[in-house]
């Protein structure tokens, strides 16, 4: 943490103390002690709970939408671009699971703590995610299926392998997060989703930048 701005190692211990203890099972007196801090020192620069918690949220929307905008620009069109969203997706909720679990504990819990709409800010991008597919599968690129389905499944598939790793772990009888364990599920998701989305399914499993 040598250099870091205290702003910022803070705003990372609250992360991850709220995503798995909740909103309500963190004290600031906790995130201090991660820190190695007293509790005024985080008041000096987050002036409530309820302010670090904005603040944490908004960081994670913000890194989250910021690759979701990156990826959807991507060159191409079907399988290549879809592709593109999916791994970038899957790379982001696997390098930050605190964000996943977040997310999730916000979902389950109706996503509106602190006046923050979770799914006014997603709802956007979903349906412009909707859009596109249909317009892929009118245009031969994909199969047709329920474009809104699809994606919710992906969201499922996406951000409860990181969530409950934990519990993978012994049906896998190995570290669900390990380099090799994502290596192997990232394979598997492209393998699925191809097979669900491009009409002939012996077409080559093409991937931007691979």
């Amino acid at each position: 943490m040598a250099g870091r701005p205290m702003r910022d190692v803070i705003l990372d211990e609250a992360t991850e103390l709220f995503a798995r203890f909740g909103f309500e099972g963190t004290s600031l007196n906790d995130i201090a002690a991660g820190v190695g801090i007293k509790r005024p020192s985080v008041l000096h620069y987050f002036p409530s709970k309820d302010a670090l918690y904005g603040e944490v949220f908004e960081r994670m929307l913000s890194d989250w939408l910021e690759c979701v905008e990156a990826s959807m620009k991507s060159p191409g069109r079907g399988w290549e671009r879809f592709s593109a969203v999916l791994l970038s997706g899957f790379d982001l909720f696997c390098a930050n699971p605190s964000y996943v679990r977040l997310m999730r504990r916000e979902a389950i819990e109706g996503g509106d703590r602190l006046g923050i709409d979770l799914v006014g800010v997603v709802a956007p991008f979903f349906e412009a995610a909707v859009n596109w597919l249909e317009e892929e599968m009118v245009a031969g690129h994909f199969r047709k299926v329920d474009a809104r389905q699809l994606l919710v499944t992906a969201y499922a598939t996406l951000l409860g392998y990181v969530s409950d790793a934990p519990f993978i772990n012994g049906l896998l009888i190995d570290d669900a997060l390990a380099p090799e364990m994502l290596v192997a599920r990232r394979d598997h998701l492209l393998e699925l989703f191809h097979r669900i989305l491009v009409a002939d399914v012996d077409a080559p499993l093409t991937i931007l930048g691979a």
